[in-house]
C-alpha cells in the first residue's frame, strides 16, 4: 500500500510539472494569437511543443494540436517570417496579403508581454501566500569555513558578516544576483576582494580570497558531453541554526530527549553558527560528554529553552570504510529553520530582471567562467518544479520560480535573435527603415539556419540537464549498497555481532 501511495505522490508531482510548464508556454503563445486575431492576420496552426502533431483538432480555421518534442510552442502565422522548420509546414505557401511591420512588432511583442504580465501574476500571488525563506541563504554572516579551503587560508572566520564583494554590496547568502554565492561564482577578480565586519573589531576588514574550481570527477568524453563545468567556490556556509529532522532510534540523541524540530543553538555554552560546526566539535572532542542549548517549539506558545547532556559514541552497526567516527544519532534538517516572507511583487520582478541580465553579462563577457553549459532547457526546467513541488513549502515555492522563469522566457525571447520574438521585432525594425519586405529567400535561409542552431542549442542544454539527472560518472554506481550507521538497544551492545571489517 505504502508503495501505491508513494507512485501516485510521484505522479501527482510530474503531473503538476507539465500542467505548470505548459501553462507558461500557453499563456506566451496566446499572446502571439490574440495580438494576430486582433491585427486581422490570418493563423494556420496554435501548437505547444513542436514537431509533428501527436494530437490535432480543427476549430474555426484553426489548427490547435500537441507537437512530440517537448519543448515550447507556436502560432503558425503564414504573412509573418517563414518558420515550416518548427511549425511542421509542407512549404506551399499561400498568396496572402502583405502585413504591416507595426502588425508583425506588435503580433511578436505579445508574446513576451503576456509571459511578463504572467509573471506578475505570479508576484501577487507569492506576496500575498508568501515565500520560504532558509536561514542560512538569508543571511550573509558566515556560519562555517571548511577546514584548509581557500576562505580559511584567506582569514574569513564563522560569525563574520559579508559587506561587499568585488565592491559590490551582498544582501544575501545564496539566491538571485545580490548574493554571496552569485558573487563568488560571477567574480572575474581572483584573489576576490571581502569586505566583512567582524566582532570585535572597530572596522570592516578587507580580505583577499582565492576562489577555485573544486572537480569532482576526472574528466572523460562522458564529462565533456553530459557534465556542466564546476563553477568556483571559496569554502563557506551561511550561518545556519542546526535543526533536527529525527534521531536515530537507540541513539545518544534519541536517549537524552531529542525531538523533531529542536533548534540545537549551542555546544557546551558555545554558539553553534552550523551543523557542520558541531560536526567538528564532536571530532575534536571524542568521547566527551557535551552540553547541549536546545530551542524547542520556536514561534510556539510553548517555545522553551532546554539543556541537554548527549555522550558521542561508535554506532554498534557501521560501514566497513568507517574510521571510528563518533555520532549522537542526529538526523538533521538540511533547510534548516524557514520562514515565510511576502516580498513586494516589483521588488520579486526587479530582482528576476537584475539576474537574467547578469547572467546574459557573464556569459559573454570572456573573463567569466559562467557560459552557455551552464544554463538549463526543458529537462532541466522540469526537474527543478519537480524538486521544488516535493517539499513542504512546494506550492509557494513553485509559485516563486514562476516569477523567475517567465521573466527569463519574455527577456529571452526578446533578444534580437531570427526565430526569436526579438529577432522577428529586428526584422520588422530593418523592413520599416527600407521601406520594403526582405527578400523571402534570404529570409527562408536566415531563419532555417537559425533554427538548426536553436535546436542544437536545445540538445546541447538538455544533455547537461540529463548529465544532471545521471549523476557523475557514466557507467552507473556498481558499488555495494553503503551500509548504514545503526545503534542498538544497551542490552545488545555487548553481544552483537559486528558489522563486516570491524
Amino acid at each position: 500500500m505504502e508503495s501505491v501511495l508513494n507512485a501516485l505522490h510521484y505522479a501527482g508531482i510530474i503531473f503538476l510539472v507539465i500542467m505548470v510548464f505548459n501553462l507558461m508556454i500557453l499563456v506566451h503563445e496566446w499572446g502571439h494569437f490574440l495580438a494576430a486575431r486582433w491585427r486581422g492576420l490570418k493563423v494556420d496552426k496554435f501548437q505547444i511543443w513542436f514537431g509533428a502533431p501527436i494530437w490535432k483538432k480543427t476549430y474555426n480555421g484553426v489548427q490547435y494540436g500537441l507537437g512530440w518534442i517537448p519543448a515550447g510552442g507556436f502560432v503558425a502565422l503564414p504573412q509573418m517570417a517563414p518558420m515550416e522548420a518548427i511549425e511542421g509546414g509542407s512549404g506551399e505557401r499561400e498568396q496572402l496579403p502583405p502585413i504591416s511591420p507595426l502588425d508583425k512588432i506588435i503580433v511578436a511583442f505579445a508574446g513576451p508581454l503576456f509571459s511578463f504580465m504572467l509573471a506578475c501574476l505570479f508576484a501577487i500571488v507569492v506576496f500575498n501566500v508568501g515565500k520560504p525563506e532558509q536561514e542560512g541563504m538569508v543571511t550573509t554572516t558566515i556560519g562555517w569555513v571548511a577546514p584548509d579551503s581557500n576562505a580559511a587560508k584567506g582569514g574569513l572566520k564563522p560569525g563574520d558578516k559579508i559587506l561587499e564583494i568585488d565592491g559590490r554590496p551582498v544582501k544575501t547568502f545564496g539566491g538571485l544576483v545580490d548574493s554571496v554565492r552569485w558573487n563568488v561564482v560571477s567574480s572575474e577578480n581572483n584573489p576576490i576582494p571581502f569586505l566583512v565586519e567582524r566582532p570585535g573589531e572597530p572596522k570592516p576588514l578587507l580580505i583577499p580570497v582565492t576562489a577555485e574550481i573544486v572537480e569532482k570527477e576526472k574528466g572523460s568524453f562522458f564529462s565533456f558531453l553530459f557534465k556542466r563545468k564546476q563553477l568556483r567556490e571559496v569554502g563557506i556556509a551561511g550561518k545556519q541554526t542546526p535543526m533536527v529532522a529525527g534521531t536515530q532510534e537507540n541513539s545518544p540523541a534519541a536517549e537524552a530527549g531529542i525531538q523533531a524540530t529542536d533548534l540545537i543553538t549551542s555546544v557546551d555554552g558555545k554558539e553553534l553558527l552550523s551543523l557542520y560546526q558541531l560536526g567538528d566539535y564532536i571530532e575534536k572532542n571524542p568521547s566527551k560528554p557535551l552540553e547541549l542549548g536546545i530551542l524547542r517549539d520556536k514561534g510556539k506558545p510553548t517555545e522553551k529553552q532546554l539543556t541537554v547532556n548527549v555522550t558521542p559514541r561508535q554506532p554498534d552497526i557501521r560501514p566497513d570504510d568507517d574510521k571510528g567516527r563518533q555520532l549522537i544519532g542526529v538526523i538533521w534538517d538540511q533547510n534548516g529553520l524557514r520562514q515565510i516572507s511576502h516580498p513586494r511583487p516589483w521588488t520579486q520582478i526587479r530582482d528576476a530582471l537584475k539576474t537574467m541580465g547578469a547572467t546574459i553579462s557573464a556569459i559573454v563577457s570572456r573573463k567569466s567562467e559562467i557560459n552557455m553549459g551552464h544554463l538549463s532547457g526543458p529537462i532541466g526546467i522540469g526537474r527543478a518544479y519537480y524538486t521544488l513541488l516535493d517539499d513542504p513549502y512546494g506550492l509557494q515555492r513553485v509559485l516563486w520560480f514562476s516569477v523567475v522563469l517567465n521573466v527569463n522566457l519574455a527577456v529571452m525571447n526578446l533578444l534580437p535573435f531570427p526565430v526569436l520574438d526579438g529577432g522577428h521585432i529586428t526584422m520588422a525594425l530593418f523592413e520599416w527603415i527600407r521601406r520594403r519586405p526582405i527578400n523571402i529567400r534570404i529570409l527562408e535561409v536566415v531563419q532555417m539556419a537559425c533554427v538548426f542552431l536553436l535546436l542544437g542549442f536545445m540538445v546541447f542544454v538538455s544533455m547537461k540537464d540529463a548529465g544532471d539527472m545521471v549523476g557523475s560518472g557514466g557507467k552507473g554506481d556498481k558499488r555495494e549498497p553503503k551500509q548504514e550507521y545503526r545503534f542498538l538497544p544497551a542490552n545488545q551492545r555487548q553481544t552483537a555481532a559486528p558489522a563486516p571489517g570491524q
